[in-house]
């Protein structure tokens, strides 16, 4: 029997851009319910976007950041015969999302000795103009769903 479906929390958008994926990112960098320091890092990071001779609008590089960090396939492993394989799957719009996000802070996060904000911004930007570590990762992940594709029929 399947298992029930989820119920999420609805996720309201953020104060300032009224955006539920912004809102989403300050949920993901807050660490022990501190989202005042977790706000001022995301807005700090969009200002430093804002502000920057590259950058532009900062919900635009967010959004676009989002879209090459997100990955489109990905493995699962499957327990076939006594053999676990490795089989390629597409990934739902919400996973993508979550996966994405989680990718972008975890390669910020990873960059000691710069305030967050600032290694924030840094990877969004990376990640708008496709390239930088959560972009990478997602490329690996990519190439992992391709080179397994031959344990496609076992997708379930």
């Amino acid at each position: 029997m399947r298992r029930p479906i989820k119920k999420r929390p609805v996720v309201s958008p953020d104060v300032v851009y009224g955006q539920v994926d912004v809102e989403r990112l300050i949920n993901y960098i807050m660490l022990r319910g501190q989202k005042e320091t977790a706000r001022k890092i995301v807005y700090g990071a969009f200002e430093i976007i804002k502000n920057d001779k590259e950058g532009g609008d900062p919900v635009e590089v967010f959004n676009s950041a989002l879209r090459n960090a997100g990955p489109l396939m990905e493995v699962r492993s499957r327990r076939v015969g006594g053999a676990n394989y490795q089989v390629p799957r597409e990934v739902r719009p919400e996973r993508r999302l979550s996966l994405a996000l989680r990718w972008i802070i975890t390669a910020a996060r990873k960059q000691k000795g710069t305030p967050m904000h600032k290694s924030l911004a840094k990877e969004l930007m990376l990640a708008a103009k496709e390239e930088g570590d959560a972009v990478k990762k997602k490329e690996d992940t990519h190439k992992m769903a391709e080179a397994n594709r031959a344990f496609a029929h076992f997708a379930w």
